[in-house]
C-alpha cells in the first residue's frame, strides 16, 4: 500500500443512478481528491455479486492528508455535480485509517474487505493473528496483497458533504483487506479463514462483516486528468 494512512469507505448506490455515479466518481471526484496534498492513489471496487455496494479507498502519504486545510476546504465546498450525487450515497461507512501492516499489492482485480473489532481482551491476540495473515497470504495462489488498517477519526466538525448525505457517517474499527486475481480463491478465503466464526476464534468480536468486490477503477495521482470540462450525464 502506498503511504502510511488511508481513507476506506463503503456505501450503496441505487441501480438507476449507478452509471452517472461512476461517471462522476471517475472523471470529477477522483481527480479532485488526487489533486490534494498526500492523496496518492484512489481505487473503486463494486460488489462482486452485482449488488449495490461499493468499496472505495484512498491511499495517503501520511495521516496529515486527512486534516490538511486543502482537504477540509474541498469537503466544505463540493461542486454542483457532487451536491447532486452525494444524497445517493446510502449506508455510508467512512473510516480515516492508519496503516498498521501491509504487504504486497493493494490493487488487483478482486478484493475482500473485513470490517471488525477485537473482542474484550482479545486485541493483542487478534492483532497477532491478522499480522500473520498479512505476511502469509500474499504469496498464496490467486492472492497478491494484504493490508491491516485501524480507524482514527480526526476531531473535526461535520462537513458540508456529510450534511448533504443526511445521516451521520458510520465508521469501521479495524479493516482487513486482501487483494488477488482469482475470484474463487478470494471467495474461499472469505468463507473460511475470514469468516465471522474463524475471526471470533482468533479474538474478534461478534459481527465482523466480510464482503468481496471486483475492481472498477484504480487511479494514481500522476495519472489523474483535471476535471475541467467534464459534464454531468444528466443535468
Amino acid at each position: 500500500m502506498l503511504g502510511q494512512a488511508a481513507l476506506a469507505m463503503w456505501w450503496d448506490i441505487d441501480a438507476e443512478v449507478r452509471d452517472e455515479f461512476e461517471h462522476w466518481h471517475s472523471h470529477e471526484h477522483f481527480p479532485e481528491r488526487l489533486a490534494l496534498p498526500g492523496f496518492q492513489r484512489a481505487s473503486r471496487w463494486a460488489d462482486a455479486d452485482g449488488g449495490p455496494g461499493f468499496f472505495v479507498i484512498y491511499e495517503l502519504a501520511g495521516y496529515e492528508a486527512l486534516v490538511s486545510p486543502e482537504y477540509q476546504a474541498r469537503l466544505n465546498a463540493p461542486s454542483d455535480w457532487s451536491r447532486k450525487m452525494m444524497p445517493h450515497h446510502r449506508s455510508m461507512v467512512r473510516s480515516p485509517c492508519r496503516v498498521l501492516d501491509s504487504r504486497g499489492g493493494a490493487v488487483a482485480g478482486q478484493a475482500i474487505t473485513v470490517r471488525l473489532s477485537p473482542a474484550a481482551g482479545g486485541q493483542e491476540r487478534l492483532r497477532s493473528h491478522l499480522r500473520s495473515l498479512v505476511q502469509r497470504l500474499p504469496t498464496q495462489p490467486g492472492l497478491v496483497g494484504t493490508q491491516l488498517l485501524q480507524t482514527d477519526t480526526p476531531a473535526i466538525a461535520p462537513t458540508t458533504e456529510q450534511r448533504i448525505r443526511g445521516l451521520a457517517d458510520r465508521a469501521a474499527d479495524w479493516v482487513f483487506i486482501v487483494t488477488g486475481y482469482d475470484a474463487l480463491a478470494l471467495r474461499r478465503l472469505a468463507e473460511a479463514t475470514l469468516s465471522a466464526p474463524a475471526l471470533q476464534d482468533a479474538g474478534a468480536a461478534a459481527g465482523a462483516i466480510t464482503a468481496t468486490y471486483t475492481l472498477r477503477l484504480s487511479l494514481a495521482a500522476a495519472e489523474s486528468l483535471p476535471p475541467d470540462g467534464v459534464s454531468s450525464a444528466a443535468s
